[in-house]
């Protein structure tokens, strides 16, 4: 199976507000698939329906051959999630909460060997509370790996981390794509969808309007005749952005 995640037509309302309006697209096996937009784009909502975690009002997820409609429980047992705001006890020590989640799963791990892949091996007997905010975000990506998914969805995973945690966590995304897993994650930072994702869907006002390498939408830019007045590149992704939706990422939409 060339695509792993098959998303065709989703919708999604809340009372007359259309959050999500007919989005499709695909995630190929072992990608790391970008959906960039602003807050209130529709981004959060897109990858709740596709974790079974919002209702479908319309349209169909498959992941990995499964309707997620449908077969809610097999999908949650192939994903991974890690969410904006990972909800750990502070006062629970790193290795506990590792064996915890293996647990949910029915896996036996050493904890320790999670922790050392994302370079927290001498945090092993610290508390969640004696973590850093990256620190934290790396944590939490290894607990939603302990049972070897299939797809793992990180929604904004960066925000709030200063430049040098922002990296390395890219750095860590990047592995996990290496290890074969189809990486799904939304964000609104227009370098980190730049340099992170093989793929990205540009996402404005529920719909995509955009979806390509992020070198191909530059490339496009520039044959419809852009030109910014500066020497160091002819475009980025974020002119791209600009130029498709007529705002920049830090426009709040409602």
């Amino acid at each position: 199976m060339k695509h792993i995640v098959e998303v065709k037509d989703l919708k999604k309302s809340y009372g007359d507000v259309e959050a999500v309006r007919g989005v499709s697209f695909d995630v190929k096996k072992g990608e790391i698939f970008g959906i960039l937009g602003p807050n209130g784009a529709g981004k959060t909502t897109t990858l709740e329906m596709m974790e079974a975690l919002r209702d479908i009002d319309s349209g169909t997820v498959t992941i990995d051959g499964i309707n997620v409609a449908d077969n809610p429980y097999k999908v949650r047992a192939i994903i991974g999630v890690q969410p904006q705001s990972p909800g750990f006890q502070d006062k629970t020590k790193l290795t506990e909460l590792i064996q915890m989640f293996a647990a949910a799963y029915g896996e036996k791990v050493n904890p320790k060997e999670f922790l050392d892949d994302v370079q927290l091996g001498d945090k092993a007997n610290s508390y969640v509370e004696q973590l850093s905010g990256g620190q934290k975000q790396r944590f939490s990506i290894t607990t939603a790996l302990v049972h070897n998914p299939k797809v793992f969805f990180l929604d904004e995973p960066t925000t709030g981390l200063d430049p040098s945690a922002r990296r390395n966590l890219w750095k860590l995304i990047e592995e996990v794509r290496d290890r074969g897993i189809s990486v799904i994650i939304t964000t609104h930072y227009m370098d980190e969808a730049e340099v992170l994702c093989d793929r990205i869907a540009i996402m404005d006002n529920g719909k995509i309007i955009a979806l390509d390498t992020p070198k191909n939408l530059i490339k496009q830019l520039l044959a419809r005749g852009f030109k910014k007045s500066q020497k160091v590149e002819q475009a980025n992704l974020e002119d791209v952005f600009i130029d498709l939706t007529g705002k920049g990422l830090g426009e709040h939409t409602s």
